[in-house]
């Protein structure tokens, strides 16, 4: 009530008074400083990776959390040491400062608290009179009611010059010493607690002696009031001054470069670990040196944690030059895919039901219209296991998969894995996609095989069961964390079991064959890996996978120039197990029974054991499998008492015909295989008595139906002959060979025949002895 009647009595003065303090309310901006500030990346243990200097060309960090405690005590005993006692100003050092500026004529003293100077540096570019001082003082106050004695600090410390283009403690400790500001001596920390003071008189690796007087009068006032003790002292006054700034870290730059443009003046940590980096760094290092001798110039490395999905290591590109694109980054670039994508086809087709590891697929000549895919080493099997094709790389078993389990069915479980540079629809890659036909990048390839890896563990450790959100993409912030959605009785992309017979096939090497160049990789744990090379030569991948982590590496040249000896097998793969032996190791994946079933496998197809297999084995498949066909490749053939012969009723008693179950591979397969398989028997011939009610099978070796041949000529311009070449079931037959309706010729045992056939096309026709025919269309090119 005595206000109000004051108020009531004194108007004018109360309006004044009012408006004064709503002044003083509003006096002070909210946001002190809009400078631009660096963006700054850490590792999971906050020690500094990398960072980009502020728009403003300044090495000024963002804002610190703490103070390094050293720093502080050094701080406030040299610029404020009643900081924690005054209201903002300190009337004893502003009344000695006055006396003494006023006594000398000038300026020689200041008389600011670190409150004060807060607010100088905030309103930068004022004059430094008596009037400035007096708004100091008046915001200064303001901004002790605002803020706590340690939030003004902290603001003090982050945004003080330290000479030249340095500001903040922060940046000033990585630029003069190389290490985090809680890390220095107290030496250190007392020499750049003096430095605000006068940056730009007192400077690293100039004034020396002045800065030199200032630190270690500094150090004495420490020991004088016992902070220090005398060793301590005596250690710091001997230690030298910075002579010159250093660079700071570029440890992830790419990872650096990649944040900077969606958090620009952030401090960011990530979850890199920094150990794992540098040594990451290290590896790729060496591997470049080599590299680079033959124009391999590009390697770009990632590394998952798979529990996690942490991204542990992130090395963009190889420390080249400019020249060759080194800015490049080249984790999340499109590249052509060789056959890293193999090991999806292999899990799509098991986990459809169409395969099983062990079945026996083509690895034959084989075109599909004007697509002849080849295999690397440009030989072939006959026949081959399904998972002996994966680990091996072949290429033609690949695409007769492809072709048979469906070019769209394919697409789709690849659009799952969310690859997003499958831009185009399945047509358009046509059958080469599984070889390479199309693009993906480090970052999607390794995500999915971590996926893989984790829906492995997740299943094993929470009672058979999946998740919803396996397929996610790693984390890079260590705030974030992965949620990997709602636990589930539905497989999410591939079921447990044909993911773990995937992995199981990719544990095995997957050398080229007969490749000199190729050193056997040993590892102490069991990793399941594979690699990939793209046409022309000009993408190298190796990415392998355990049940913890999950390291991709890509090898070539950004600008995509291919070089001879670029293969995954060569260049990645050896970066790759470098990797992996920096990490720690780990079990390999425990079998997911309850997605597995054991059945009668037939030893020698692969295939589910018929009736008639004579080799079975016990086997565990995937639930899915049990739809498979039966074994295809076995049947029972009649034999006489000699067993050499087969016959049939129309030439032997019953009751002399003794039945047999026999392994036959079509005839194109054979010719293939038994070159490989010495073991492999044929089908015994039918006795002569009987040979009519035997059924026969021939097929064209060489050339292709509807093939383009060009004739290579001799050094003297003469063209050499085509040789044709055609398996039989039963060599032994003769064979009658026809070109355009014109005999030219009979073939036995070996059925191959020499031609030399003028440009165009021509039929050509094949007959045995019994009236069997084969036609097949060629066109020869000049």
């Amino acid at each position: 009530m005595k206000i109000l009647a004051y108020i009531k009595r004194h108007k004018l003065k109360s309006a004044i008074i009012t408006i004064a303090l709503i002044a003083y309310y509003f006096c002070l901006p909210k946001q002190l400083f809009k400078d631009p500030t660096a963006t700054v990346i850490t590792s999971n243990s906050d020690e500094l990776l990398g960072a980009l200097i502020a728009d403003d060309g300044q090495w000024r960090f963002p804002k610190m959390d703490t103070i390094p405690e050293k720093f502080k005590t050094c701080i406030l005993l040299f610029e404020d040491d009643y900081f924690y006692k005054h209201p903002g100003f300190n009337p004893i050092s502003i009344f000695k400062a006055l006396k003494q500026n006023i006594s000398s004529g000038k300026v020689k003293r200041g008389g600011s608290t670190i409150t004060q100077q807060v607010i100088r540096l905030s309103r930068k570019g004022q004059k430094r009179t008596y009037f400035e001082k007096l708004k100091e003082l008046i915001l200064a106050t303001r901004l002790e009611f605002r803020h706590s004695k340690e939030e003004i600090l902290n603001l003090y410390v982050s945004h003080a010059p330290f000479g030249g283009n340095v500001v903040g403690i922060d940046a000033a400790s990585w630029r003069y010493f190389n290490r985090n500001a809680s890390d220095l001596s107290w030496a250190e920390s007392a020499t750049l607690a003096v430095l605000p003071n006068s940056p730009s008189l007192i400077y690293p690796g100039k004034n020396q002696k002045r800065l030199l007087k200032k630190r270690n009068r500094l150090l004495k006032k420490l020991f004088d009031n016992g902070t220090i003790d005398k060793l301590t002292y005596q250690l710091s006054i001997s230690e030298g001054l910075p002579q010159k700034p250093y660079p700071l870290p570029q440890i992830a730059p790419h990872l650096l470069q990649k944040i900077a443009k969606t958090q620009k003046g952030q401090r960011i940590k990530t979850t890199l670990d920094i150990a794992l980096q540098e040594q990451g760094n290290t590896v790729v290092k060496q591997h470049y040196n080599q590299l680079k001798q033959n124009e391999i110039f590009n390697i770009s490395v990632l590394v998952l944690d798979v529990k996690t999905r942490k991204v542990l290591t992130y090395i963009g590109n190889s420390p080249t030059d400019k020249a060759h694109q080194n800015q490049v980054d080249i984790i999340d670039k499109p590249r052509s895919t060789g056959s890293i994508l193999k090991p999806f086809l292999y899990a799509s087709m098991l986990d459809a039901g169409d395969l099983l590891p062990n079945t026996l697929v083509p690895d034959v000549p084989t075109q599909f219209g004007s697509y002849q895919p080849e295999n690397f080493n440009k030989q072939y099997d006959g026949a081959v296991s399904a998972k002996r094709a994966l680990s091996r790389s072949l290429n033609v078993p690949a695409v007769r998969m492809l072709k048979d389990f469906g070019l769209d069915r394919f697409y789709q479980y690849l659009k799952q894995l969310e690859l997003k540079d499958l831009k185009y629809n399945a047509n358009h890659y046509g059958l080469s996609l599984v070889l390479g036909g199309a693009e993906s990048n480090l970052w999607d390839l390794c995500k999915s095989y971590a996926a893989m890896a984790s829906t492995l563990n997740h299943f094993n450790e929470n009672s058979s069961q999946y998740y919803s959100n396996e397929f996610c993409d790693p984390i890079i912030k260590s705030i974030a964390s992965i949620d990997f959605g709602k636990p589930s009785q539905e497989k999410i992309i591939f079921d447990a079991a044909s993911t773990y017979l995937t992995f199981e096939s990719m544990k095995q090497v997957n050398r080229p064959e007969e490749d000199d160049s190729w050193e056997f990789y040993d590892s102490a744990q069991d990793i399941a890996w594979k690699t990939g090379t793209s046409f022309g030569f000009r993408d190298a991948w190796a990415i392998g996978t355990t049940s913890d982590y999950v390291v991709g590496v890509w090898v070539g040249n950004a600008d995509g120039e291919g070089r001879p000896g670029l293969v995954g097998v060569q260049t990645a793969a050896p970066i790759l197990f470098d990797i992996f032996d920096l990490l720690p190791k780990s079990q390999w994946f425990a079998k997911p029974y309850d997605e597995m079933i054991e059945v009668d496998i037939c030893k020698k197809s692969g295939y589910r054991a018929s009736s008639i297999c004579n080799d079975i084995i016990k086997d565990y498949i995937q639930l899915s499998g049990q739809k498979t066909a039966p074994c295809p490749f076995h049947k029972l053939v009649h034999l006489d008492a000699s067993g050499r012969y087969q016959i049939n009723s129309s030439c032997e008693d019953i009751s002399n015909i003794k039945s047999q179950a026999w392994f036959s591979l079509p005839p194109l397969q054979a010719y293939y295989y038994k070159s490989k398989n010495p073991f492999y028997k044929e089908l015994p011939a039918y006795r002569t008595d009987c040979i009519k009610a035997a059924s026969t099978k021939m097929e064209f070796i060489y050339p292709n139906q509807q093939s383009t041949i060009f004739l290579p000529k001799d050094f003297d311009g003469t063209t050499n002959d085509l040789v044709l070449k055609v398996a039989h079931s039963k060599p032994d037959l003769e064979l009658f060979w026809y070109v355009d309706a014109k005999y030219i010729g009979a073939t036995k045992n070996i059925h191959d025949m020499a031609i030399l056939p003028q440009p165009g096309e021509h039929l050509i026709t094949v007959v045995d002895a019994l009236g069997n025919e084969l036609k097949h269309k060629i066109t020869i090119s000049e």
